[in-house]
């Protein structure tokens, strides 16, 4: 039996926020792209909260397999700018 419920390759949304930060959409953008690399940038979508001190970025990425969305989650929680990853 398989370890995921996920079949691939499959389009995979993740939503990751952070502190309304200068560099914070680059970041992730980059962050996403080294393990997506068909990843475009213009298909993100950027939401502020209501006070403006966090953004919330939406990335659907094609997955390939579970090993190339755990280090995709793995890199993006380990980063400073980031706060969550869903």
């Amino acid at each position: 039996m398989s370890s995921t419920l996920l079949e691939f390759p499959c389009d995979f949304p993740l939503k990751i926020m952070g502190a309304a930060t200068d560099g914070f959409a680059q970041a992730v953008c980059a962050v996403v792209v080294r393990h997506a690399p068909d990843f475009d940038a213009a298909t993100m979508e950027t939401r502020a909260s209501s006070g403006g001190n966090y953004l919330s970025l939406t990335c659907t990425v094609r997955a390939t397999s579970k090993a190339q969305l755990d280090a995709l989650y793995r890199e993006l929680t380990a980063h400073p700018l980031v706060k969550v990853v869903l």
